[in-house]
Order: structure tokens, then sequence, then C-alpha cells
């Protein structure tokens, strides 16, 4: 019976070491052969995001070892919040899902929003492929035409929904600054508002630069939209505006603004979920690296108009990491300024 147990043992050993993946650790190569990475996108199709995704996805198999496919997945909702999650939560944690989602996502985390189940810390980021800036607009001829403006005049800008920039950054300055915006919202999107401007439904809005200029190609260079000011500390020279910094009158205000536009500094982020590999991460943060610097996917970008800007993973991460440490009260007050949180979806009881 010894002797049958033990050969059986040692037939075991040698199946397991016979069948790739089983008894040993899968190579990075051995467990991305033949894969389909699925690459969830936090919008709607259209837009900065979505266009950055699906170039990205196109190029970045080739870097990884056993060059994997890529499919992209939209998952819109909550402004990012609903894909966020999912990656989080759902999503397998074996490296083979990435994500894009909202440069806001970290900070509406740290301000609780309700809809929120992640933590930011906790995901392993891979880095952004730019670093934008963000204006606010408004249309040529409309009732504000320069930053000052906006002290005695209104200015209706689009909105599409809790979480996203384009509705609360002109929440974050009427509150903290006492600028007039006034918010409409229902828009699926930064593009849908762009075509509302058009269209004389709204006279601005608060987005990226990359984001205006993708959407409607010269209009900031024919002055067709007024740059108001930029949301960054020290203004942009080429667009021939201030900086919303040179309106805080108080250091709070400025405190407040430097939370709330932090999140500019980290792009277009892109992450995995908690949990993947070690050697996994490494090959996924290393093909991104390498995708950024690969002529054709330059030479792609640069037909789309896209500007290449790249944080790494792990200076994405610092950044991350940097900003979870603001204080509370700051945290507390950009809360207030951004209003109500939405209220929570009762469960329907079982009957």
């Amino acid at each position: 019976m010894r002797t049958s147990s033990a050969l059986a043992g040692l037939c075991g050993l040698v199946l397991a070491a016979a069948v790739p993946g089983t008894g040993a650790a899968q190579s990075v190569a051995e467990f991305y052969k033949g894969k389909t990475i699925e690459f969830i996108i936090g919008t709607s199709p259209g837009g900065t995001y979505d266009q950055w995704a699906r170039l990205i996805g196109r190029h970045m198999g080739r870097h990884i070892p056993g060059n994997p496919g890529f499919l992209p997945k939209n998952m819109p909702g909550a402004g990012h919040i609903k894909a966020t999650n999912y990656l989080f939560n759902v999503a397998p944690k074996d490296g083979s899902t990435i994500g894009m989602f909202s440069r806001n996502i970290p900070t509406r985390a740290l301000l609780k929003h309700p809809a929120v189940k992640f933590k930011p810390e906790e995901f392993n980021w891979l880095g952004s492929p730019e670093l934008t800036n963000r204006v606010c607009v408004a249309k040529k001829g409309s009732p504000v035409q320069k930053g000052e403006d906006l002290f005695t005049k209104e200015l209706i800008v689009g909105g599409a929904g809790p979480g996203t920039a384009v509705s609360t950054t002109p929440a974050v300055l009427r509150g903290a600054l006492g600028m007039k915006f006034r918010v409409v919202e229902g828009y699926k999107g930064a593009p849908d508002v762009i075509l509302a401007i058009e269209r004389g439904e709204v006279h601005g809005i608060c987005q990226t630069v990359a984001g205006i200029s993708t959407s409607n190609p010269g209009w900031l260079k024919e002055g067709k939209l007024v740059v108001l000011f930029n949301l960054e500390r020290k203004p942009l020279p080429e667009l021939r505006a201030p900086s919303v910094f040179s309106f805080a009158k108080t250091e709070e205000q400025r405190q407040v603004l430097a939370f709330y536009t932090s999140n500019t500094e980290l792009g277009r982020p892109i992450t995995a979920p908690p949990g993947v590999p070690k050697d996994r991460l490494t090959a996924l943060r290393r093909a991104f690296d390498a995708t950024m610097k690969d002529p054709a996917f330059m030479a792609e970008a640069s037909k789309q108009k896209l500007q290449i800007n790249a944080l790494t993973g792990e200076e994405l991460t610092e950044r991350i990491l940097d900003l979870g440490k603001t204080p509370a009260a700051i945290v507390d007050k950009t809360e207030a300024l951004l209003g109500p949180k939405p209220k929570k979806k009762k469960k329907k009881k079982k009957q």
C-alpha cells in the first residue's frame, strides 16, 4: 500500500510539472499568451479618456511578454465611479483587467462620496499618458468675457453629473470664491456640453485644454471660446489668461483651490486592481512606459493631436499617496462647497 501511495504521489508531481501553471507559478509570458486584457473605460465612447484608452490598447500588448490583445469596454456612470468600483471589487485580480478613470477619482474618495467603494491607495497604478491643463471658458459674445466678470455676471455652464469635473469645478469656484456660475446638468459628458455651447443652450464649460481641442480643434485659437482662467497655480502664457489663484483673497481659499485642483497632476490615470501578482504588475508598468516611447504609438498620438507627457506608475502612486495627506479641515471645507451628497438608493425588500 505504501509503495502504491508513493508511486501515485510521484505520478502527481510529474503530471503537475508537465501542465503549465500547475504545481509551479506561471511566468508572465505564459500567463498572457493567447489572452485578451479587458480595458475598462469610465466614460461613454467619445472624448479624450476613451480616445487615450483605445489608442494605448492598440499598442501596449506588443510590450507585454506573451503579447496579449486588448478589449476596450466602456462603463460610464456616476462620474467614473461605477467603473472604478467594478475594477476594485469585481474585476479579476490577476492582471487580465485594467482601467482608465477620471483624475478626480482619488479626490472623490477623500470627499467620501457615498457611491465610492474603493481605496485609491490600494490600486496598482500603471501610469498616465498625459498631463493637461484645465480651464474655464466662455463663448465669445456671452455676458462673461473675463474672469473678473464672474463676480458681477452669471455664466451658464453645462454639467455631466456629480463627480465629473465639468460639474464640480464651477461648484467649488462658486462656493470658494463667490463666482457666479450656474450649472445646467443632464449632459452625458464634456463633448455633449461643447455641442450645447454651439447650439446656444449654455455659454461655457470648465474642461481640459486637451478635451476642448479634441472636440473642436481651432475654437481656442480662433477665439470662439474665451479662456477666463486656468486652474493651475501658474498662468499659462499661451492662453493669455490668469490663474484662478489670482482671485483668491484668503489662505483658506488658496488651500481649497490647491486641494481641488491637485488632481490635474494625475493626468489620465490607468490602474490595475489590488492584488495583482508583483511580476505581472511590473510587466504592465514597464509595458506602459515602453508604449509611451513606441514610434508607432507616438505617430498615431500625433495624428490624433494628442500630446504625450507621461507619468510612470510609481510617480502616479506617489502623487496619489501625497493627495491622501491633505488636512481633514480642507477636505471637509471642499466637501461642503460641493453641496449635498447624492442619496444612496434604498434596496428593495424581498417579498
